[in-house]
């Protein structure tokens, strides 16, 4: 091969070589271009709202005691059903009185030398010392004859429903409780409430109770005890409360839904189908455009309204006025992903 020849194969292979780099080129700008998703935006502003919000809760008796005696023996006597209504002091149960009677005749005893005693310490006859230690002897007698007999004529502490009977009459009392107390006029519920409204929520604010029971019905309720932590791992906090119930239509163990109402606030409310939902789980997030790259935000939902709902960053401050939302397209994004935002 002459020198002419070599330099004619080598400017020919150049050749070749450039146009595949071109076209090389040219597919990966137009790979890249193909790989930006096509999306639409909304850019996000806070809006005035009430703020409502619906808890889920399961009733209580305000205040329920099982009758569980101190001193264990036979029973006497019940003098109650499961059903029936009490006042408080009313008598619920009578143990056998054997220990009680002992006592009460022993203090009776002490109580005779007392009595004597005191009158010779008037007149020097006796030492303080022997007056002190009849005395302190008094003193326990009276007290275990107070233990005793409020652990043998048990009463009721509070007017209610008796709502479990374990025992009869004669029977050996040891372990489970003889009965339940239950008070039902007045009600109580634990309801847990986003971390994100604690600063809202305050002891004494009103609520409304519902109940599938009774259609189209209200019952009133109010805040009684904020408590002080959020739970880390639903970051939730916990309020009691009180519902009054003269009308006994509400029970323990009802299902019933409260509705909290908070004021107006500020919020950002957004189409409900740009909220995602990790599979698997109740992790709720968003996606918005930053600089074309899609970023994955995580969130908490609020009050819904009709096809819009609010939505609450996980992390404080990653979601914020002139945003842009991915409203369209979302469904395919994954955090990184390049954009390209379409009218």
């Amino acid at each position: 091969m002459n020198k002419a020849t070599k330099l004619t194969v080598f400017a020919l292979a150049a050749l070749i070589m450039a146009s595949c780099g071109g076209k090389k080129e040219e597919k990966t700008a137009t790979t890249s271009k193909k790989e930006a998703e096509k999306v639409k935006v909304q850019v996000l502003q806070s809006e005035r709202i009430a703020k409502n919000i619906e808890l889920a809760a399961t009733l209580e008796g305000y205040e329920t005691m099982n009758i569980s005696p101190s001193i264990t023996g036979h029973i006497e006597h019940i003098y109650v059903q499961v059903g029936s209504r009490v006042a408080k002091g009313a008598s619920l149960v009578r143990m056998d009185q054997t220990q009680l009677n002992t006592t009460r005749i022993n203090l009776a005893s002490v109580k005779v030398e007392l009595d004597r005693m005191t009158a010779l310490k008037a007149s020097g006859t006796v030492s303080q010392q022997a007056y002190d230690q009849l005395k302190t002897q008094y003193d326990q007698l009276v007290e275990s004859e107070r233990f005793q007999n409020e652990n043998t004529h048990v009463k009721a502490q509070f007017a209610g429903v008796i709502s479990a009977k374990n025992y009869e009459d004669g029977e050996m009392y040891a372990g489970a409780p003889i009965l339940t107390l239950t008070q039902i006029n007045k009600l109580k519920t634990l309801v847990s409430i986003p971390e994100s409204f604690y600063p809202l929520v305050k002891p004494g604010m009103k609520l409304e109770i519902k109940s599938d029971i009774y259609k189209g019905q209200t019952f009133p309720a109010s805040i009684e005890i904020v408590y002080p932590t959020i739970d880390p791992m639903t970051h939730t906090f916990q309020c009691k409360l009180s519902i009054p119930n003269g009308g006994e239509k509400l029970r323990p163990g009802m299902y019933v839904k409260a509705t909290l109402a908070l004021g107006e606030v500020d919020a950002i409310v957004v189409p409900y189908q740009s909220v995602l939902k990790l599979t698997g789980s109740n992790d709720r997030y968003v996606f918005t455009n930053q600089d074309g790259a899609a970023h994955r935000v995580a969130v908490t939902l609020g009050q819904r309204y009709d096809d819009r709902i609010e939505i609450i960053p996980v992390t404080p401050g990653d979601l914020k006025e002139g945003d842009q939302l991915v409203v369209t397209g979302q469904g395919r994004l994954v955090d990184g992903a390049t954009l390209e935002v379409i009218k």
